[in-house]
């Protein structure tokens, strides 16, 4: 969850400095918590940060990051350039904004060229990079590192070609989502991927997430979405991942690539599939007295054969909250209700429409609501992709959690958060992608009690352990980042967490593109506590356990 990677810097030879998150270090020391540092007062935490380099530690800082600005101001606009901390502070932290940490610098290339050249200053002067899009991610993927410069790909964001026969589309990075679909809706396309913050997010973003949305159960995620990215390497080397062809010779790296958070590749260009518009989309709208019938209905429609465009759950904290905020028409006094949208041609919407509700009839349905215009289904749909800010609404902080689960333990999963909202004295309102499983918890805290914050990010971290123990996985959108960095230690074995060091390595072996996040150490691991005890005998004994 919310647990950040651990730093220990010491400096190296030149002005390098290495961390013992990346294993650059050669040496351990007693490892303070990151989170702490990352908290809501980066200059306090900051200076607490450096003060394990040196005594003189903001001097070491301010000849750091005189000495990075130097280096880049030749090849980039002075607009481009940002350092003074009334610029840089925008960009100290992603959604996820309880953690926060300035950076350095920030650079805003406005060409490939200049990204590459900004890259390339980096590895000489050894300084780490974190990629950023939009600044949406819930994760913490773009949350800067202290001794780092972020590079935002903001203003990269032209439709460089639209081929309406061949339904592709070129974007740079910085497209936002909804504006492809915008783009090509005069061919009777549209890119199906659809984030709730699709006003807001770039395309680049969602390759680094492999984001999702409500239609994703139907045209599935980022991956199965793109045919081919350009992307920087950490050596300034552009290369190109995927095909326009159906099927691309050699490895499939893009699959390696999409969902890996900047760690690999910095993203310059992205080729999008976009599909047709379909003739008629309508949504029923189902409510229920139990939640484990709502869970079981999902289930049931997929047993069907049906592949619904959309299959969102909302329980009833959500559907109250929602409904203040929107007014969409739901059901205030169901426990759970379902969102079943179907689209295509008339006579295939109105067979599949007859087909689900059928099932959701025998699912234990109380109340059917079918759409009967687009603004109707656009109505409904509004309420699911406004939960964000109902929650706000209702609560001065909220927490949005993500983790997938076997469909049919839907139910499962919310009893045991019932449970745990007594357990931890917090309300949780829940949203699923039902469809495919994809669950997004909205704990609700007050961010200015400290022991109400560690209650929710421990609540948060219960409900991911809960989710790999169901057979599911800690994420299913949003990323690993920072915030669930302890919880892949539950989720993967020594070996496989190794496995993705080698990846890493064989993209980036100085570990500089956004280090300290997704992947954990062993040491890290060990200091979770979810070391594994085979035999009697605790793995590497020799790392100290907190």
């Amino acid at each position: 969850m919310v647990f950040v990677n651990a730093l220990t810097i010491t400096q190296t030879s030149g002005a390098g400095i290495a961390c013992a998150c990346c294993n650059l270090c050669q040496s351990f020391t007693h490892v303070t918590d990151y989170r702490e540092m990352a908290r809501i007062e980066p200059n306090h935490q900051q200076s607490r940060y450096m003060n394990t380099v040196n005594e003189n530690s903001e001097a070491f800082i301010k000849a750091r990051q005189a000495h990075l600005v130097k280096a880049l101001k030749p090849h980039l606009p002075e607009h481009a350039l940002l350092w003074e901390p009334e610029d840089t502070i925008p960009y100290e932290c992603d959604g996820l904004a309880a953690y926060r940490q300035m950076p350095l610098a920030v650079a805003l290339p406005e060409t490939e060229a200049q990204a590459v050249e900004v890259i390339k200053v980096c590895r000489d002067l050894q300084v780490p990079i974190v990629p950023r899009g939009a600044g949406t991610g819930l994760s913490g993927g773009a949350m800067p590192i202290s001794q780092g410069l972020v590079l935002s790909l903001a203003k990269l964001k032209k439709i460089i070609h639209v081929d309406p026969i061949a339904r592709t589309a070129v974007v740079q990075p910085g497209v936002r989502n909804l504006a492809i679909s915008e783009a090509v809706a005069k061919h009777g396309l549209y890119y199906a991927p659809d984030p709730s913050s699709q006003i807001a997010c770039s395309i680049g973003g969602n390759v680094s997430e492999n984001s999702g949305g409500v239609h994703c159960l139907k045209y599935g995620l980022t991956l199965h979405n793109i045919l081919k990215v350009r992307g920087i390497l950490m050596t300034g080397e552009v290369v190109e991942f995927g095909s326009l062809a159906p099927d691309a010779p050699g490895l499939d790296l893009i699959s390696i690539l999409v969902g890996s958070e900047g760690m690999l590749a910095v993203i310059t260009e992205v080729v999008v599939k976009l599909v047709p518009k379909p003739q008629l989309a309508q949504v029923i709208m189902a409510s229920f007295d139990d939640v484990e019938k709502g869970g079981n209905a999902v289930a049931a429609i997929i047993a069907a054969g049906i592949i619904p465009a959309g299959l969102e759950m909302m329980d009833q904290a959500a559907t109250r909250a929602v409904e203040e905020f929107v007014h969409a028409g739901y059901d205030m006094n169901a426990a759970a209700i379902l969102l079943c949208e179907s689209d295509g041609t008339p006579e295939e919407v109105a067979e599949e429409i007859e087909r689900m509700t059928a099932v959701l009839k025998n699912s234990g349905a109380i109340r059917l609501q079918v759409s009967q215009s687009e603004a109707e289904r656009l109505k409904f749909w509004s309420g699911r992709k406004n939960a964000f800010p109902a929650a706000g609404r209702i609560s001065a902080d909220y927490y949005c959690m993500d983790g997938t689960i076997p469909r049919q333990h839907i139910a499962t999963l919310l009893k045991r958060i019932q449970v745990m909202e007594q357990k931890y004295q917090l309300r949780c309102m829940n949203v699923f992608h039902a469809g495919d499983g994809n669950m997004h918890p909205l704990i609700m805290f007050n961010g200015s009690d400290k022991a109400e914050w560690h209650r929710a990010e421990a609540f948060g971290s219960d409900i991911l352990r809960t989710c790999v123990e169901l057979g599911g996985t800690i994420t299913g959108e949003h990323g690993v980042g920072i915030e669930k960095i302890n919880e892949m230690c539950v989720q993967f074995s020594d070996s496989e967490r190794e496995l993705f060091w080698k990846v890493k390595a064989a993209f980036d072996p100085d570990k500089l593109l956004n280090p300290d996040k997704a992947i954990p150490t062993l040491n890290r691991c060990a200091e979770y506590g979810r070391m594994r005890v085979t035999g009697g005998v605790l793995p590497h004994p020799e790392l100290e356990r907190f």
